[in-house]
């Protein structure tokens, strides 16, 4: 292959809408090796397949990846919320053989719509639960029930003929910053955080993707563009899949590197496929690309990574291409939901009651959340009314039945909001840090539509209060 199409193969870039520009099929048939889909790219499940059809059209073994964890994060179900809990509720559950039902499910859902790279399972270990980034997306902060349930995600997706990817290598759960915004520093010892990733690895994980976190005792620069640190992945661990680079334009590295230095330095660290990101798109792509192989020809990357890396590319693409899906049980979600909600209290339902959900500012791997705890619960209780405060907002004079916070530990104003209102029950929907002075609370450990649809039923007395 040309140096042009053996760099094409490493790029992974976005697109906005429901159709594929024609720039998109163009770079297809000249070697791009993968795309990734946002939730600006589906409409539905019917035009989502049609959409997949027209690129494997163009490249039969291009590799599709999305980010589907289940919980707070979907694209698939983003404007409805998932049909799946997050990692958070899994862990809490901690049933090996559910995790794995609902990543086969997940996974169902995505083959049947053409997609065949799951940016999932987060593999972090939730260290610091001052994280604004992993939170409720972790399966917990004890390494060994974290390995565990990454151990079994993988194998669900992947029974599934779905490549898993398990991230954010070396480790981002005990971060305080989010690497969409800024750099983060890690000063614990990441090798702490390697057994999710030595358990993924065990079970044949396709993929795993880097942090872009600085670990001052390693290297000076992001892990994404280390040596070292990906030496720790493939000689320490013994990896030898792909390794993706979380997106380039996340400010992390776009802001101290930048994009196309940081996608010639992360290839020759190590990395194989290179994510452009949500806002950068055909020029970004042609500026990579042409940056990519002007290192080469400058002796910066040799030219012998570059042939590797695209080689791993292909072969995720046709081990991907060969996948088949199978009959998987849709109802795990909701067995899982059900089975995490923490109930403490009475938590009967007023007539016609007020929801007040308190809401931080969104979090960037999940986007802003369209989906509400009122809304689903307005649709079983008639004269529910909902309303939503940011923080600074302005507060109900009237009392309000349910309180909604998310996170709770980490926001002073979401606290004492939530106690001076006293309403009769406290959702949390994040970490379950916090715990209000008032006599109900619930915990569901992430905010999945299942998961508000379980509150729905306890606050309905459907379920028992623990």
């Amino acid at each position: 292959m040309t140096l042009e199409r053996l760099a094409a193969t490493c790029i992974f870039p976005s697109f906005a809408g429901p159709v594929a520009p024609a720039w998109v099929l163009r770079r297809l048939e000249r070697g791009l090796g993968g795309l990734c889909l946002f939730a600006y790219n589906v409409r539905d499940r019917e035009q989502l397949a049609a959409l997949t059809a027209s690129l494997r059209a163009a490249r039969d073994d291009v590799v599709i990846g999305i980010d589907e964890e289940g919980g707070d994060v979907t694209r698939l179900e983003a404007a409805r919320g998932s049909s799946y809990p997050g990692n958070g509720a899994l862990g809490a559950v901690d049933d090996l053989e559910l995790t794995e039902q609902v990543a086969a499910a997940i996974a169902a859902d995505l083959r049947d719509v053409g997609v065949n790279l799951d940016f999932a399972p987060v593999a972090d270990v939730l260290v610091n639960p001052a994280n604004p980034v992993i939170g409720i997306r972790s399966f917990g902060s004890d390494p060994g029930l974290v390995s565990r349930h990454v151990a079994a995600f993988v194998r669900g997706l992947q029974r599934q003929g779905v490549a898993a990817c398990a991230k954010h290598f070396p480790g981002h759960g005990a971060t305080e910053q989010d690497s969409h915004l800024e750099l983060p520093v890690v000063t614990d010892d990441v090798r702490e955080g390697f057994p999710p990733f030595r358990a993924a690895i065990d079970t044949g994980v396709q993929a795993i993707m880097t942090a872009h976190v600085l670990v001052p005792a390693l290297d000076d620069v992001p892990a994404t563009v280390s040596p070292a640190i990906l030496r720790l992945l493939r000689d320490e661990l013994g990896y030898d899949g792909v390794v993706i680079a979380d997106a380039l334009e996340m400010k992390a590295v776009s802001e101290t590197i930048g994009v196309e230095r940081s996608a010639v330095r992360a290839l020759s660290a190590g990395v194989d496929a290179l994510l452009i990101g949500h806002d950068l798109h055909e020029e970004a792509v042609a500026a990579v690309q042409q940056a990519l192989v002007e290192a080469v020809a400058a002796g910066e990357l040799r030219e012998e990574r570059l042939r590797e890396a695209a080689a791993r590319v292909e072969r995720l693409g046709a081990w991907a291409a060969a996948g088949e899906s199978a009959p998987a049980d849709a109802d795990a979600g909701r067995t899982v939901a059900r089975r995490a909600l923490e109930v403490h209290g009475d938590v009967a339902l007023e007539p016609a009651p007020l929801v007040v959900e308190l809401r931080p500012a969104a979090n960037m791997a999940a986007g802003q959340a369209e989906h509400a705890l009122g809304e689903i619960l307005a649709e079983r209780v008639p004269g529910t009314r909902s309303v939503f405060v940011a923080e600074g907002g302005a507060v109900p004079d009237a009392r309000p039945a349910i309180v909604v916070v998310r996170d709770a530990h980490r926001h002073a104003w979401m606290r004492e909001l939530a106690e001076r209102l006293s309403p009769a029950v406290v959702v949390e929907v994040g970490v379950p840090v916090w715990r209000p002075r008032g006599p109900a609370y619930i915990a569901t450990y992430g905010g999945s539509r299942v998961s508000f649809e379980a509150v729905v039923d306890v606050l309905a007395g459907v379920g028992a209060a623990a």
